[in-house]
């Protein structure tokens, strides 16, 4: 059994350190800036599945330390949610495929509300719609999943999950984000407790 665990996380950190980092990342980043820091918009995640659970981890990440972001779910944004999305947000989508139905939807719909939203895709197939659609898009290396059947999303989503971790820190030092900042942002818990100690000791 610790042969099957062992092996397992040498295949996730792999593929994470087999993440290409091509442009994608920096117009991301940017597009990101613009969008949300100087026109004042928002950053919309959305994916479906595990995808759209990474989406909406991304999303309160971003949140949480200064770039306001939401998550919509792409099934519920065709029952009246897609009104969350205004005209200087920015799209950012996630599949693994590049071919996910719901979300080639959630492209159609936001662009029929608010043409032109600048759109960022991360997924594992460059060659797909949604990523030749894309202002900036992610490969993350269509890594194969560790699950046995191969087919129950698991390296893929470990993947989504850092590249997401990168955009929020990118953005973070981009803002130049403190721990004051932080702590006006998160009141409870240990986290809370911990930024505002930081906030008082950086005086």
């Amino acid at each position: 059994m610790k042969d099957i665990i062992q092996k397992v996380i040498e295949h996730e950190a792999k593929a994470i350190s087999n993440i290409p980092i091509g442009d994608g990342f920096v117009e991301a980043i940017k597009l990101i800036y613009e969008q949300v820091h100087q026109k004042n918009g928002k950053l919309v995640a959305s994916g479906m599945g595990k995808a759209g659970q990474i989406a909406l981890n991304i999303a309160t990440t971003f949140s949480s330390t200064g770039t306001p972001s939401v998550f919509l779910h792409p099934s519920d944004s065709q029952h009246g949610d897609l009104g969350v999305i205004q005209n200087k947000d920015i799209l950012l989508l996630i599949s693994n495929s590049g071919k996910t139905r719901e979300i080639l939807e959630l492209v159609d719909l936001a662009d029929n509300l608010h043409p032109g939203l600048p759109l960022i895709v991360i997924s594992g197939n460059p060659e797909s719609v949604l990523a030749k659609n894309a202002n900036a898009f992610i490969y993350t290396g269509n890594p194969n999943e560790v699950c046995p059947l191969g087919l129950s999303p698991t390296t893929s989503t470990t993947v989504m999950t850092v590249i997401g971790d990168a955009l929020v820190v990118s953005l973070m030092n981009k803002i130049k984000f403190t721990s004051k900042d932080y702590a006006k942002r998160h009141h409870g818990g240990d986290l809370g407790d911990k930024s505002r100690m930081q906030s008082e000791n950086s005086k």
